[in-house]
């Protein structure tokens, strides 16, 4: 066992894709297969089992997820033990408020793991570098670098009636406490697909919106990283055509850092992703709002 193959394995664990882990870890697919192959004899647990959209880690996996990720921390931190650097480069992101924690984390590992890049995080409206964001969020002059594409679901506490359902109608919705969130997306699908309704609660966060779901306030129409994120509610898929189209957004007006550059490119080598998939798109730009 060695560190490397413990990068590999935390990848395929998160990502849920050996793909989408092979890209991530800039190798081929047959080698991160030979690596999870390899540990799993030299544990002695099956680590994953396959199924047609991915694989799904077993209870051996969970169980050492803890153990690796403690070890790939703790080698990287001896890495930069000694490490100086006489400048940082400084890089500014903005981040929607609706984004899932799982994608963020992924995103976000290459910067927080590289000591001479001085990350700072602000909100979607404030002044960034880039932006990660929904694609009808973008202003004029952006470029938008897809990320991925979801679409958005129901999210249900365990015991609501509708669990009973494989698939939602907007008529499903009418008379059901709803748990709004204080952004547009909800609001649009009930403008154009369902009736009026008075809302149980107004949420300020996703995982304010996930907890009340959970406690059985109400139901809440969500993206579907916000709701598979939480095993503690129940997913429902909508019979509408309701999605968002997240990336990265930045302005083309202005010059480009090589540390913002260095991050477009490895966006772009990894593409956008379908749901859980992955996609093909070039990067897009707007010329007016």
């Amino acid at each position: 066992m060695d560190i490397r193959e413990l990068r590999y394995f935390a990848a395929v664990f998160e990502e849920r894709n050996l793909t989408a882990a092979a890209k991530r870890c800039f190798i081929s697919q047959p080698s991160i297969s030979t690596a999870i192959t390899n540990l799993e004899a030299e544990l002695g647990t099956t680590l994953f089992v396959r199924h047609k959209k991915g694989v799904a880690p077993t209870a051996s996996a969970e169980q050492f997820h803890a153990i690796a990720r403690r070890i790939i921390d703790e080698t990287d931190a001896a890495k930069n033990l000694f490490r100086t650097s006489p400048s940082r480069h400084g890089l500014t992101l903005g981040l929607m408020r609706t984004l899932d924690r799982p994608r963020i984390i992924s995103l976000l590992r290459p910067l927080t793991g590289d000591p001479d890049i001085a990350l700072r995080l602000v909100g979607a409206d404030e002044q960034a570098d880039a932006r990660i964001i929904s694609k009808s969020m973008m202003e004029a002059g952006e470029h938008f670098v897809p990320l991925w594409s979801e679409r958005y679901v129901a999210a249900l506490p365990p015991s609501h009636p509708l669990t009973l359902k494989e698939r939602l109608r907007p008529v499903d919705f009418e008379g059901v406490a709803m748990i709004d969130r204080c952004h547009c997306e909800q609001n649009e699908f009930f403008r154009r697909h369902a009736k009026p309704r008075r809302p149980a609660a107004i949420a300020e966060s996703e995982d304010w919106a996930m907890a009340l779901v959970a406690a059985g306030v109400g139901v809440a129409i969500v993206p579907e990283g916000v709701a598979r994120a939480h095993p503690d509610v129940v997913v429902r898929d909508i019979e509408v055509r309701l999605k968002r189209d997240v990336g990265l957004a930045y302005d083309a007006r202005r010059p480009v850092s090589d540390v913002l550059k260095s991050f477009i490119a490895r966006l772009q080598k990894r593409g956008p992703r379908e749901g859980r998939n992955k996609g093909v798109a070039e990067p897009t730009r707007i010329s007016r709002r």
